[in-house]
């Protein structure tokens, strides 16, 4: 990849300031298979100020301008979509089938929304004799992680160019490729100069200074509750507007009316899809006590059939891992489940079978789990599913509602109106009801320590705006 070790600053390819790279590792085969440079401070303040430049200009655009601009960006992207799922499936370890069907599409489609927003959204409204409007918030420094690197980088950038704003992108340095072929997009699509700048880094160096800098307006973050309180932290003397998406831990409420084959079969694959890291995963599972058995049958059987292997064979269900250090992670906390005593139906510590390399998990899935284990508590970010029982309704509210996150929710009912009423009472941000997918068209983010603020749609645009009051735009009529 040609611009690997160069950072795009101001609309071109440039050398960075910084002399320090890092490899880029195929987590299947444990192989280098690129190397990026890692930015510093210097790098940072460049690309800021290459922005803050732009903003005076690419915030005057019109509505037409950055629509024609989107629909350019959309084009290319869709041309160059299939390398761009390649570099995904190669640095971070999803199937290509995952890779090809969702994770650079999920890019795709947060564009076409973000020009639909775009198109709909009132920029201005009379209230009074005052006319109240919208406006780009400014430079944006966004921070964006690696499971699914296409989905965070489009929900990001593209509502803040429809919004006029400018932005300097730090992409996750355990999968950075996908985006350096993103900003090979925009420029081939003709973002102006400085409009889009993108510095590879990790956090404590690159992360750390933009969310820092003076002239950074707003810092949208995703990623862990524990990084995401330290960006909090340093954004906060500069008082600069924090949107973030953090971390989940998910409840999936099957109903005792629900169709129990159907819909344990489903979470199980839905918590084990990219290899369970997702932070809006299904991962605790609430079924009636006096069933617990029984759903522990199904979503056993139901993991077995998870083929884990080559993300490059069509019959991979389950990639690796990201990295060595998400493995580690993932192996204690499997042997945690089983030292605090849950029930361990199938999986457990080690490689699958047939496997001596790569940072591959075994799907795993406990049964009688209770909520105050620590893998209940803990995002593991791995395909390991824990069943919880609960007494009846109002007990699985409250042992869904029993953690600090608040991202998403799920609830399995062959009534709809008693799934709606319990998906009301869940203290979180998205509600999946009788397996209702994710929806880009509207609000996604979090409660709790799940985060704040909202991506998606127009609400991912409002995110990007400040609003004014122009107080006295129509003159008083004289009596």
């Amino acid at each position: 990849m040609d611009n690997a070790l160069k950072f795009y600053i101001d609309g071109q390819w440039v050398a960075p300031q910084s002399t320090t790279t890092l490899p880029v590792i195929n987590p299947a085969t444990e192989e280098v298979i690129g190397t990026v440079a890692i930015g510093d401070e210097q790098d940072v303040d460049r690309a800021v100020k290459a922005a803050r430049r732009a903003f005076e200009s690419f915030s005057q655009t019109s509505i037409d301008e950055r629509a024609a601009l989107l629909e350019k960006i959309i084009a290319v992207y869709k041309r160059r979509m299939p390398e761009i799922a390649e570099a995904v499936s190669k640095e971070m370890g999803a199937p290509m089938s995952l890779a090809s069907a969702a994770q650079a599409p999920s890019g795709l489609g947060h564009l076409m929304h973000a020009l639909k927003a775009l198109k709909a959204f009132e920029w201005e409204k009379d209230v009074g004799r005052s006319r109240v409007v919208h406006e780009a918030i400014g430079v944006c420094a966004l921070i964006t992680p690696w499971n699914w690197p296409l989905n965070q980088i489009a929900a990001k950038v593209a509502p803040a160019l429809a919004a006029g704003c400018t932005m300097v992108l730090k992409p996750t340095e355990i999968a950075p490729l996908n985006a350096i072929l993103f900003a090979e997009v925009l420029h081939e699509a003709g973002v102006p100069a400085g409009v889009f700048n993108l510095v590879n880094g990790d956090g404590p160096g690159v992360g750390t200074a933009l969310s820092k800098h003076p002239e950074v307006d707003m810092v949208s973050f995703t990623g862990s509750t524990r990084a995401g309180v330290l960006v909090a932290q340093n954004a906060a003397p500069t008082v600069k507007r924090v949107t973030q998406e953090l971390g989940g831990k998910s409840a999936n409420i099957i109903l005792d009316d629900a169709d129990f084959s159907k819909a344990i079969s489903a979470g199980l694959f839905s918590c084990t899809s990219n290899t369970g890291q997702s932070c809006n995963a299904p991962t605790r599972m609430l079924v009636p006590m006096s069933r617990m058995d029984e759903a522990a049958a199904i979503a056993k059987a139901a993991a077995a059939k998870v083929t884990v292997g080559d993300p490059n064979s069509a019959e991979t269900k389950a990639g690796p891992v990201v990295s060595k250090m998400q493995f580690d992670k993932i192996q204690a906390l499997i042997q945690k489940g089983i030292d605090e005593g849950a029930k361990l139906e199938i999986g457990g510590t080690g490689l699958p079978e047939g496997l001596s390399k790569g940072y591959f998990v075994k799907p795993t899935v406990f049964s009688h789990v209770t909520n105050q284990m620590t893998i209940a508590r803990e995002e593991i970010f791995g395909p390991v599913l824990s069943i919880i029982g609960y007494q009846d309704d109002a007990d699985a509210v409250r042992i869904a509602n029993d953690t600090p996150y608040g991202l998403s929710g799920y609830v399995q009912s062959g009534d709809i109106e008693r799934a709606r009423k319990v998906a009301r009472q869940i203290r979180a941000g998205n509600i999946h009801v009788n397996g209702a997918g994710v929806d880009p068209g509207s609000p996604f983010g979090g409660y709790k320590q799940s985060g704040n603020g909202r991506e998606f749609g127009v609400w991912g645009l409002e995110e990007f705006l400040e609003t004014k009051a122009i107080l006295g735009y129509h003159p008083a009529v004289a009596a």
